[in-house]
Parts: structure tokens; C-alpha cells; sequence
């Protein structure tokens, strides 16, 4: 049998066939016998010789009775009495789960993709029962990993097939204990990174090592111990220490010796100075200014050392070399100048630096390590790690909340700016959900942990924003590619200028040689190399303190060249919480038509149908008994009540089926035009009746306009699937510049490209999940409500963690002011190279003002991104 899919129109399939198929949601009617199994799907369709099953979003097929079928979306059992699976995003509870033993045999671990509901955790399950060989099967649907037990070694690749054929990507996930990161104290620069990995990678404990300038991190694996790694990269000139567990170990501080050895060897090349001019033995001064150069450049000598054996031309080399060679030619002063201001601008750069890698190291120390937990009637502290899901824990006034939960019981106000940015704390009750590392401001809570340590949000700002951190953007890519080329060509000209010059008899060798020195000095490009990576981990660390999560450097460039944004308009522009304001009845009692009305919106998961429903459940209103539920994307929905076909929709399903309407136009024309959203009830001979809704505008929506107006954004854009009339009035009210009305989910990527054709830059601001295809096609994707979703934080470019748009303005201010920086940081840099390249020849510029403009670039260059931390949200 070939796969059977769907999506308006559907074929009843055979009754040996055991699964269905729906799309978009939409409930289908399907023949079958009550015996048949219940199927849950995701978001692709299954290529199966007996059948497929091709739901998405969240859907999930169940049996009603032997002629009817019903999908559902973010309803649970206790909603809706027809559905007898929960197929809920927020409910563990499955019909029928597989239990397995995991205690047995090879286990492997794997990481899903594609799951929507619980329930693809246990379709998942069942099916790979079934292969050979697996005798345990465990699908953990809130951290989408899967543990797999077998009696001999797993075949990654029929389970991939597998997997595939039920649509979902799946990858195994190597759990290596020799993968480990550290802290890299000392850097300060990226060839810095690249000396270490070097000298580790000559290791042959080491498998792998990664070096993180911006991030001052270090992913390796070994099979030696810590303390070896940790002394591997002391003998490199820098200082290493583990960061252990889910809690990341404080930052380094530079040791105060280093401080010490500053102050030491300026205190000595001073008197050194000062001696010479009141008649101190010369060569007691030159002893002064050794002993300095020793004292001061020991650090730098040594990392130069092994940046040689490494074969890497770090600033180290370059420094010692011009040090070591002034000190040859009797410059004496010269040469322990230069080491003292090198060291004094290394600890510099390293104490700006530091400030920047703050930036999101803050939020690691935000949730508390121990957690009071309820067992039985006793309340015991336990450590976070050791909490499962389910348990109960009971958070104080005034504690940070340890994990994600759900509040059973309690009310308070939680300050959750960590997670948010939002400034005004929230009010929990019961069944609020709250976020590790929020604060509870007053009043106890119990709160039912949802997830663990390791998949909490926080946990997950903090993983996203750390890999957006070790990403390069463009222009530090182009960068560090520029560097290779230049430091190996100004180390050969260099070298050049000492030998050729004085062999062919235009000067003196040490005049030469000096000159090379000071070229060698000037071949450094720190400052360059540090002026885009340091300005865009500050960028990054400032949006995700404000409750916003920027990708990566890509994203944040992308975002500064932004000059249009299109905004879907139900749940961004407006609150997305429609309420009915108007009931017309026509042919039909308003109970009746209401009860019809509730039968035909039990079975959609749009946000009006499920207004409509709550309308009816208020007013005591039943749904009556119906059949053949068939969604009718972008118009509206159909089935069977006593035999007759009904509908509920817009007014194009009603011109489509031919239904009257010309005694009614005026009237829906009439309220369309106030902004509302009508809702026909009928049947293909006549209107029951009309049911508005509206939504209104969120509170910051027109500020946010404004705003970003301000920044920058010349093109305002509203996407809706509203009629006409609504969608002006709505537009109106927010102050967008312009609308698209009417439109079907697939036509918001064509209003997308019709805006980059006219010459826009295009960002997409929606919910991470429906707006998907718009998402990917604009330019930048930028999804709200990133705290409240998983699949909102992992689909788009940027996400706004708070339910709402005001952090949007800050984030476009933010991400132009970081390019600003980029460009000041990157110009300065090549300017200041420029002059000192000049100055050389004609005798202008020394050894140690060649040395303090190198160091002093790279400083300014770090201060200069550190006022990104001042922006404010």
C-alpha cells in the first residue's frame, strides 16, 4: 500500500491500514474500524509501505467512534471530551505508553528532531520496539533525547531509516567524559588562542582542543588529567581552570604577582633613569634595566618560547624579539621600556577584557545550587542535579527559584529580569509557570519542576549565547584572514629591512636593525584582531542581560543593517487573546446557533475558534454531536451535524459554497469595517447566524512603532489574515506604515519578498512556530516569547524572551551601535599601524612609543566595545 497523505481533501483509507493522516491541524474524517491504532505525527509525512501519517503541528489522531477521527493542538483530554489521547505540548500523560527496559544490554544515546508533542515520543517508541536486536526504548519528548538499549551494537543507520520513515531527523549523541572546558586566563589576542592549541594539539593525550578568544574558553578532549591540561597551558604562559558541572567555575583573576612584577620593574627602570643622570656606574643601571626586563618579560619570553615550537607568530615573539634585539644593540633603556609597557598594556587589555567576558557570565551564578524539595510530608534540601522531573519543590520569599516549574499552589510576584528583561516583576499564581534564576519577591510557592538542571531556560540562554559568542561574524572572519596575511608579511619585510639595507651599503647595521625592530613591533595587529570579536561578545552579553537572544555576530550585523520590519499582526502587534464582542442570530435561536458554533470550533486550534468555544463554555452552551470535521485552510472549518453539512468561516467560504448573502453584506461590511473579525455561521442554504471577535493592540505596540522609527527602520509592516476592513483599523491603531491583508500563510513569504524586491532589508518579528516559512525567508528572523516556547528560541535569528515588543527598539539600537563601534574599532586600528609604519623611516618613531601604540590601540580598542555594556534596555 502506498502512503496516504493529506491535506484539504481526503481518502478514506483501507480498513487494515493502521494510521491516518492530517495536515495543518485540520481534523479529517476517516473510515475506519474502531480496532484500528491510534497514530501521532510530526511535522513530515512517513514514507511506509503500509501507510503514512503526515499531521503536523502538534496534531494527533484518536478514534471518536468508528467514523470519525479528530486532530488537536494544544488541547488536553480534560478540554475536550472527544479527544481521548492528551496530546498537549504540556502534558506527559500518553494513551498506551511503551515501557521498556533500558538496564540491559548496549545503550546508546540520541537527540530528535522534529517532535511536536508528547505523543510522537511514544509513536517513536513503539516503532523502534519492533527493529531487531532492541529490547529498550526511552523518548524524553521535553529534551528531545532518546536512549536506546540493544542486546548487540546498535546500527546508527537502520535506526536513521527508521526515524526517517516516521518524520523525524534523529543524530547520536557521543557523551564523551573527556570533553572538557576550561577558563583561559592571559589572552590577548587571537593568535594567543591559536598558541595554545598548538601546544596541546603536540600532546598525544589530547584528541581535540579549541581555543576561544572572545570567550576566553577552551573545549578539549584528554584522556591525561586536568592538572596535566592545567600545567600544559602554565608552561604556554597562561592559566587554565576547570569549569565543572552544570555551575561554571568563577573567572580567573590575574595573579597579583603579575601586578606585583609591574610595579616592580617600573620602580627599577625609574631609578635605572634617574641614575644615569646623577652619575651611577653604567653598569649598574644596565643591571637595573636587565633585572627589570627579567622580572616583567619572564611571562612574555616564555609564551614566546612556546608560540615558536608551536610554529605561530604571536605578539609574544614579536615583542621579545624587538626587546631581545634592543637589548643586542645596547639600547638598553629602550629595551626594558618596551617589556614593561607591554606588560602594563597586557594587564590592561586583560582587565577591560574581562568585563566583556562578564557580560554573560553573570547569569551562570544566578540559580541556586540546592533546591528544597517535598518528600512525603517532610521538606529536605537537595542539590539540583539531583531533582527529577515531577518532583515538588518549595521555593521561600525572597530565594531564586532553582529550576522551571509549574506553581501548584501559592501566589507571589517574581522578578524574572534575568530570563526576560522585564523590569516590573510578574505575578504567579496557580498554574503559572516560572523560570530558574527568577527571584521570588514575597510569598511562598510550591512549584512542580517541569525541567531539569541541564534543559532549564536559563540553561538554554546561557548554552545559545555561548555559542553565539564562539561564532564569527563576517567581518571577524575577513579579519582574521587578514591577519594571517599580514603578520608573516611584515615579520619577512622586517627582516628584509635588517639585512638587505645595511648589505647594500645604505646605512649602518644597527640602524637597520633598529628600524626592524620597531617593524616587528608594528607587525603585530592586536588591536585589529581584537577590535570586532570583543565589541560583539559585548553586544551579545548587554542583549541577553535584556531579555534578548541574538544567535550570533552574523545575526547582530544582519540586525544593524535592518530598514524594514514586517510584523505578523495576531499575538505580536496584538495581545493574540480575541474576545467576542457581537452575537447576531438570524434563522436559529442564539442557543442553537451557539451550540452549532461550539460543535464546528471544538475541532480547530485557531486562537478565534478557541474564543468561540470559551464564549459558549461560559454561557453553558453544548456542542452537539458531529462527523466529517474537515478544515478548510485560510476560510474555515466544516462538518456534519443530523446530517447536514454546516460550516464556520469568512465570508470567501460562504461566496465559495454559494450561500445567500446578499440580505447580510451590508451588515459584515459594516463591522469589518470597525476592525472586527467575523465569524458566519450556515449551511450552504442559508446564514444561522454571525459571531465578531476582536483582538486589541498591546499596550507597547505603538511606542515599539514609534521607536523604531527612531532607529533607524523606514518600512513598518503588518501581515495579517484579516479581511480588509479589520486590518486597516488595526493599522491604523498601531501606526504601521503598511499593511498586507487577507493573506494565507504561504502568501506572508510572498508580502516578504515583494519588500526585498523594493530594495529592504527585511526582519520577520512572529512567534517562532506558524510563521515559520516568513521567518525564513526575511532577512533577519526574530521571534517573541522565547521564554515561554523551546521551538521559539532554537528557529530563530533573535529572540525576545518577554511576551512582547519592547525590547525589540533596544535590540535594533543596540546592534547599530555595535557595527558603529566595529567600524571606529577597525579604522582606528589601521590608522594608528599606518602612521607608525610611516614614522619609521624617517627616524620619527622609537622602539618603546612603537610599543606603547601597539598596546595602546589594542586597550582603546577594548574600552571603546565596552561602552556597549552601557546601553541600556
Amino acid at each position: 500500500m502506498g502512503k496516504k497523505c493529506c491535506s484539504t481533501k481526503v481518502e478514506p483509507l483501507k480498513t487494515e491500514e493502521q494510521t491516518s493522516c492530517c495536515s495543518s491541524n485540520q481534523p479529517i474524517q476517516i473510515e475506519q474500524k474502531q480496532s484500528e491504532k491510534t497514530t501521532c505525527c510530526s511535522s513530515n509525512a512517513i514514507d511506509s509501505e503500509d501507510a503514512g501519517d503526515c499531521c503536523n503541528n502538534n496534531s494527533i489522531i484518536t478514534e471518536e467512534a468508528p467514523k470519525a477521527t479528530t486532530c488537536c493542538s494544544n488541547k488536553g483530554a480534560d478540554e475536550n471530551p472527544k479527544v481521548s489521547v492528551d496530546c498537549c505540548a504540556n502534558s506527559s500523560e500518553i494513551l498506551n505508553p511503551v515501557h521498556t527496559d533500558l538496564n540491559q544490554g548496549i545503550k546508546e544515546e540520541f537527540r530528535v528532531y522534529g517532535m511536536d508533542c508528547p505523543a510522537c515520543a511514544v509513536t517513536i517508541e513503539k516503532s523502534l520496539s519492533t527493529l531487531q536486536s532492541i529490547n529498550g526504548v526511552n523518548v524524553n519528548y521535553s529534551t528531545g533525547k532518546m536512549q536506546v538499549s540493544a542486546t548487540e551494537e546498535l546500527e546508527f543507520e537502520s535506526i536513521q531509516k527508521q526515524m526517517k520513515k516516521l518524520g523525524f531527523e534523529v543524530e547520536l549523541n557521543k557523551v564523551n567524559n573527556n570533553l572538557k572546558n576550561y577558563f583561559i586566563e592571559g589572552m590577548d589576542c587571537g593568535s594567543c588562542a591559536l598558541t595554545i592549541e598548538n601546544h596541546l594539539n603536540n600532546l598525544t593525550a589530547v584528541k581535540h582542543v579549541q581555543v576561544n578568544f572572545p570567550t576566553g574558553k577552551m573545549k578539549i578532549e584528554h584522556e591525561n588529567s586536568s592538572e596535566d591540561i592545567i600545567d600544559e597551558v602554565s608552561k604556554v604562559g597562561f592559566k587554565a581552570s576547570l569549569i565543572t558541572s552544570n555551575k561554571q567555575a568563577s573567572s580567573p583573576t590575574r595573579s597579583s604577582n603579575q601586578n606585583g612584577a609591574v610595579i616592580f620593574s617600573g620602580i627599577l627602570i625609574a631609578l635605572a633613569f634617574i641614575g644615569s643622570y646623577t652619575g651611577i656606574s653604567s653598569y649598574l643601571t644596565t643591571a637595573m634595566y636587565a633585572v627589570a626586563m627579567i622580572v616583567s618579560g619572564y611571562k612574555p619570553v616564555r609564551s614566546a618560547y612556546y608560540a615558536i615550537r608551536s610554529r605561530s607568530l604571536d605578539m609574544n615573539v614579536l615583542m621579545s624579539a624587538a626587546a631581545i634585539g634592543a637589548a643586542i644593540l645596547g639600547e638598553w633603556l629602550e629595551a626594558a621600556t618596551v617589556v614593561w609597557l607591554f606588560s602594563l598594556g597586557l594587564n590592561l587589555q586583560n582587565r577591560a577584557i574581562e568585563k566583556t567576558r562578564k557580560s554573560i557570565r553573570g547569569l551562570m551564578d544566578l540559580t541556586p545550587p540546592e533546591a528544597w524539595v517535598k518528600v512525603g510530608d517532610e521538606v529536605v534540601k537537595k542539590p539540583v542535579e539531583d531533582i527529577s522531573l515531577h518532583d515538588v519543590i518549595l521555593v521561600k520569599p525572597g530565594d531564586r527559584i532553582p529550576l522551571d516549574g509549574d506553581v501548584i499552589e501559592g501566589e507571589s510576584s517574581v522578578n524574572q529580569a534575568a530570563i526576560t528583561g522585564e523590569s516590573i516583576p510578574v505575578d504567579k499564581v496557580e498554574g503559572s509557570p516560572v523560570y530558574a534564576g527568577s527571584i521570588n519577591e514575597h510569598g511562598s510557592l510550591t512549584v512542580k519542576v517541569t525541567k531539569l538542571v541541564e534543559d532549564t531556560t536559563l540553561a538554554k540562554i546561557i548554552h545559545l549565547v555561548e555559542d553565539a559568542q564562539e561564532k564569527k561574524a563576517p567581518t571577524e572572519a575577513f579579519i582574521d584572514k587578514f591577519a594571517r596575511i599580514y603578520t608573516p608579511i611584515v615579520f619577512i619585510l622586517a627582516l628584509f629591512v635588517m639585512i638587505v639595507p645595511p648589505l647594500l651599503t645604505f646605512g649602518t647595521w644597527e640602524e637597520w636593525i633598529y628600524k626592524g625592530l620597531m617593524l616587528l613591533v608594528i607587525a603585530c595587529p592586536c588591536a585589529l584582531v581584537i577590535s570586532t570579536p570583543v565589541a560583539i561578545v559585548t553586544a551579545l552579553g548587554n542583549a541577553a542581560k535584556n531579555g534578548v537572544l541574538i544567535k550570533g555576530g552574523t545575526f547582530l550585523e544582519n540586525a544593524g543593517s535592518i530598514n524594514a520590519i514586517a510584523f505578523d499582526k495576531t499575538g505580536t502587534l496584538t495581545e493574540g487573546k480575541p474576545k467576542v464582542t457581537d452575537v447576531m442570530v438570524f434563522t436559529e435561536s442564539e442557543e442553537n446557533m451557539l451550540s452549532i458554533a461550539r460543535t464546528l470550533e471544538e475541532y480547530s486550534t485557531h486562537p478565534i475558534a478557541t474564543t468561540i468555544v470559551d464564549y459558549t463554555k461560559d454561557k453553558n452552551i453544548h456542542a452537539m454531536k458531529g462527523t466529517q470535521f474537515k478544515n478548510l485552510v485560510g476560510k474555515g472549518i466544516q462538518a456534519t451535524i443530523e446530517d447536514v453539512p454546516y460550516f464556520a468561516g469568512n465570508l470567501k467560504l460562504f461566496e465559495e459554497i454559494g450561500t445567500p448573502l446578499h440580505d447580510h453584506l451590508g451588515q459584515i461590511s459594516s463591522l469589518q469595517n470597525e476592525g472586527k473579525t467575523i465569524i458566519i455561521i450556515g449551511t450552504v442554504k442559508n446564514v444561522l447566524g454571525i459571531i465578531c471577535v476582536s483582538d486589541t493592540i498591546r499596550e507597547t505596540t505603538k511606542m515599539t512603532v514609534q521607536n523604531l522609527e527612531k532607529n533607524g527602520v523606514q518600512q513598518v509592516v503588518m501581515l495579517t489574515g484579516d479581511n480588509e476592513g479589520t486590518a486597516k483599523a488595526i493599522a491604523s491603531e498601531a501606526g504601521v506604515h503598511r499593511y498586507f491583508s487577507e493573506l494565507l500563510p504561504e502568501e506572508k513569504v510572498k508580502a516578504i519578498k515583494q519588500l526585498q524586491d523594493e530594495g529592504y532589508r527585511v526582519a520577520m518579528v512572529g512567534d517562532g512556530i506558524n510563521d515559520a516559512p516568513a521567518l525564513a525567508t526575511a532577512d533577519l528572523g526574530i521571534a517573541m516569547g522565547g521564554a515561554g516556547t523551546d521551538t521559539a528560541m532554537e528557529t530563530a535569528d533573535i529572540v525576545l524572551m518577554a511576551d512582547n515588543l519592547e525590547k525589540l527598539p533596544h535590540t535594533m539600537k543596540l546592534s547599530r551601535k555595535a557595527l558603529a563601534i566595529i567600524k571606529q574599532n577597525i579604522w582606528f586600528s589601521l590608522i594608528v599601524k599606518a602612521i607608525a609604519l610611516l614614522f619609521i623611516f624617517p627616524g620619527w618613531l622609537t622602539l618603546w612609543i612603537a610599543v606603547l601604540s601597539d598596546t595602546g590601540a589594542a586597550l582603546i580598542v577594548i574600552l571603546n566595545a565596552l561602552r556597549l555594556l552601557k546601553i541600556k534596555g
